[in-house]
């Protein structure tokens, strides 16, 4: 048995910091050990024996739970990585620059379930059809002054945005927008998605398969010059 030594007079703080520095003391000492008594709810009690496997059962049920929540988040993770792999695979089998913008809105319309896209481009539109979801901006960021800020960080938005910003992309449509994302497509344009659900697109939320179908869409508007 090793050596302790307790004196008079301690504190509960004091014995509370001994017994956490010293965990091996209720073995030396197991009479003390089985009349402990820990306080539970409302005023019932329960042996310090109980009271620790109690404690292990809980963590146990909260390591489960976060051990399925992770495997739901991978399981989704999977998925929108077919999708993204999927859309860009359809990209490359187009053979003209109408065509392309047709499946980029189409694939994120059916296989993303989005309720509103808008692309941007940052060029004329002889070669591209006339349709609400395609925005055409020949002189760039300048036709476009709501969005310079935004087009100088770099860097996807997700959230609400600004009346101006909505009523830019969406029109007659930007009171369904809630929550939006909008992301830079290195220098050729943006691309921007809306939605009716205010708590599907927030600050917080991951961007990295954002950034993939926007890398795919650039290479894609990139073919056609």
């Amino acid at each position: 048995m090793s050596e302790m030594s307790v004196k008079d007079g301690l504190t509960a703080m004091e014995v509370a910091s001994y017994l956490r520095r010293h965990p091996e003391f209720l073995g030396e000492f197991p009479d003390i050990a089985l009349t402990l008594l820990v306080p539970r709810e409302q005023g019932a009690s329960t042996s310090l024996a109980s009271y620790q496997l109690e404690v292990l059962r809980d963590k146990n049920r909260e390591l489960n739970r976060r051990l399925h929540e992770l495997i739901e988040i991978a399981h989704e993770n999977e998925q929108l990585m077919v999708r993204v792999h999927m859309l860009t695979v359809a990209l490359m089998r187009e053979r003209t620059l109408a065509d392309s913008v047709r499946r980029v809105v189409a694939g994120l319309t059916e296989d993303f379930h989005t309720e509103l896209v808008r692309l941007v481009l940052f060029r004329g539109g002889a070669d591209l059809p006339a349709a609400e979801w395609l925005i055409l901006a020949p002189n760039g960021a300048k036709d476009l002054p709501a969005f310079t800020e935004f087009l100088k960080r770099n860097e996807p938005l997700c959230g609400r945005l600004q009346p101006d910003k909505l009523d830019a992309l969406f029109g007659a449509h930007a009171a369904e927008a809630r929550s939006t994302v909008l992301m830079p497509i290195d220098g050729i344009g943006m691309l921007a998605i809306g939605s009716g659900d205010a708590n599907r697109f927030h600050p917080g939320m991951g961007t990295v398969f954002l950034k993939l179908i926007g890398e795919a869409i650039a290479a894609a508007v990139a073919r056609f010059g």
